[in-house]
């Protein structure tokens, strides 16, 4: 399965938004919490939080399509 394909596959796409939303709220609170605490925002942030989800998505997609190419040993 291709990563285009994976992504129009509705119960990994479900997966891998999961985990993207949930690592990367973890991710977004420990790495960029005090500059969102703190006003004004600078413009960083406008591309820092996007990939700190995208990182998760992208990350458990190709995870998932590696199990998924992975043969059993007889």
């Amino acid at each position: 399965m291709c990563f285009g394909c994976a992504v129009r596959h509705a119960p990994m796409l479900k997966r891998s938004v999961l985990i993207a939303l949930v690592v990367g709220t973890l991710l977004t609170v420990i790495n960029q919490g005090d500059v969102l605490l703190a006003q004004p925002w600078t413009g960083a942030l406008l591309w820092k939080i996007p990939l700190t989800y995208a990182v998760p998505f992208i990350v458990a997609t190709i995870g998932a399509l590696g199990t998924g190419r992975v043969t059993p040993r007889t």
